[in-house]
């Protein structure tokens, strides 16, 4: 039996799956509308859809350090649940899709869930709705950044955080057990202290512009700053900014291990005993769920949209 387009549309209407999936299950049920409608049922794919409308914002964050091709990975993979995020077949798939990330080093997430995952024959995407069906609860690749280079990495709590840092260092310079060491610290450092900017060539000139102008303006409330001469005040403003970039530059914050010498020191003294150059390159910091609005409903209120 023949089917058309209207009728995959339809179909997804019916049911709120999406348009490949509907195709697929007409093509399977030989255009017979029912019939698709219950080969969608029997894979669980309308169910999904309609648990498609609850937040995932749980998950875990991992990486992927492939050492030998110089390439990183950061990604987060949300549920909804921190149950399922200590499954540890939920962990599993995040983990595969970082490495795909790693291997494929796809535009974006639509392009990455159209990817085969790593070691297996499906993509991406099919491989997420293989797990929801076994665990019936909506999941999904959120974001995810690749960097080819030296990096380290680090992971907190069991995936609450996750850290990326880019060095510039010589092979064998990023070889040695030292450096890995280093690195993992000043990940640390990022996961702990959550540093807004790597330098403070980094930091934009109207944020530092913005931060002068509410100085400026605590201080003209200050009673006893309002006499002071105006060049006190720029030196009190400059130290003030100063202090400012200690607390959201990375490399200028002091390092946890030690507060007499900033990151960047830390850094460059790491450099020297191993023999060569070492700088920091970049960074990113990925909080699970971060950004995500979580929806607020009490139990009963659960149970009664369920049954609707």
């Amino acid at each position: 039996m023949a089917f058309t387009a209207k009728d995959v549309q339809n179909l997804r209407e019916k049911t709120g799956v999406g348009m490949m999936d509907c195709k697929k299950a007409l093509v399977e049920a030989d255009g017979d509308f029912d019939k698709a409608m219950d080969i969608l049922r029997e894979k669980g794919l309308a169910s999904a859809a309609k648990k498609a409308s609850r937040v995932a914002a749980e998950g875990v964050v991992v990486t992927y350090n492939d050492k030998a091709n110089k390439v990183g990975v950061l990604v987060e993979v949300n549920c909804e649940t921190d149950f399922v995020a200590k499954n540890p077949e939920f962990v599993a798939l995040a983990k595969a899709v970082a490495k795909t990330v790693a291997e494929k080093n796809p535009a974006d997430v639509e392009a990455l869930n159209a990817e085969i995952i790593a070691d297996g024959t499906i993509t991406v995407a099919e491989a997420v709705q293989e797990l929801f069906l076994k665990i019936r609860e909506n999941m999904s690749v959120r974001r995810f950044v690749r960097v080819a280079g030296v990096v380290e990495t680090y992971i907190h709590a069991g995936g609450s955080v996750g850290v990326m840092v880019e060095f510039d260092a010589d092979d064998a310079v990023a070889a040695k057990a030292e450096f890995e060491t280093m690195g993992k610290d000043v990940a640390m450092q990022v996961a702990a202290m959550s540093p807004s900017y790597l330098d403070i060539a980094s930091v934009p000139a109207e944020v530092v512009e913005k931060e002068k102008h509410i100085l400026v303006a605590q201080m003209k409330e200050d009673p006893k700053m309002a006499n002071k001469p105006e060049n006190v005040l720029e030196k009190i403003v400059e130290g003030k900014i100063a202090k400012f970039y200690k607390e959201v530059c990375l490399t200028e914050q002091a390092f946890v291990k030690d507060g007499d010498i900033n990151v960047a020191k830390y850094v460059a003294n790491c450099g020297k005993e191993l023999g060569g150059n070492i700088a920091l390159k970049s960074f990113t910091r990925f909080a699970r769920g971060e950004g995500i609005e979580k929806k607020s409903e009490d139990f009963a209120a659960e149970i009664a949209s369920m049954v609707k």
